[in-house]
């Protein structure tokens, strides 16, 4: 994990660790912000351009130079497979769903990679015989000097996952009346395919603002009429 990495997730308004209660945040940012205009030069608005960019936990970006495309296309696919969207809002949140888990997969990752780096960084806890670091001594130093980092990493973590909740709630609500919806209009294009059929008088669904085919509506009926029969039988 590069040093810039590392200083991004370290620095994410930390109290004073001098026992100190720490400053009041609203404060000094209404103060900067009379002083701040943003990136003036266009390396400045590039650089600001990327700060998300750097570890894609928050902002717009969510697929990463590093990351494997390819298997982001699968991780998305599965989420497509399982939900199945049928429209255009449908889709949307699936997507959303995608990306936020997507996220929450790289926070695992981070905090993996920080904590090995920092191991191999600590060549003071090295054993000597073995070439290897003593695995405690190593561990709580990696702790204690990451604390912070960690904590921020835990921070977007409780985001993401409260976005990732509202999302699939708002997916799962969308899904159950779409398809209450479709019921409804399923059983009412069953019952005038029916007495079409009893006149001898062609239908068509469309005609009623129906979007299943008469297929779709005779695969209904027949599966209504076995389901009929085997309570009767039983």
């Amino acid at each position: 994990m590069s040093d810039i990495l590392k200083n991004e997730i370290a620095n994410g308004g930390a109290p004073s660790r001098n026992g100190q209660p720490p400053p009041n945040r609203a404060e000094i940012n209404r103060a900067n912000a009379q002083n701040s205009t943003g990136p003036r030069t266009e390396a400045g608005k590039q650089r600001s351009s990327l700060n998300a960019l750097r570890h894609g936990l928050t902002g717009n970006t969510v697929v990463l130079p590093s990351d494997d495309l390819a298997a982001y296309d699968r991780h998305c696919q599965e989420f497509l497979d399982q939900y199945q969207p049928k429209n255009k809002m449908e889709t949307e949140l699936t997507q959303a769903i995608s990306d936020l888990t997507w996220r929450l997969k790289r926070i695992n990752s981070i905090e993996a990679n920080l904590l090995a780096a920092d191991i191999a960084w600590n060549s003071d806890s090295i054993n000597a015989e073995t070439d290897q670091p003593y695995a405690a001594p190593a561990t709580a130093k990696d702790f204690r000097e990451q604390t912070q980092a960690l904590a921020n990493l835990s921070m977007y973590e409780r985001r993401l996952s409260l976005r990732f909740k509202d999302t699939l709630k708002q997916l799962r609500e969308l899904q159950a009346g779409r398809l209450t919806q479709e019921r409804s209009d399923m059983y009412d294009a069953a019952l005038i395919l029916q007495t079409h059929k009893n006149k001898k008088v062609p239908y068509d669904p469309n005609e009623d603002g129906f979007v299943f085919s008469n297929a779709d509506i005779e695969t209904y009926i027949q599966r209504r009429d076995r389901k009929d029969q085997a309570y009767r039988a039983a």
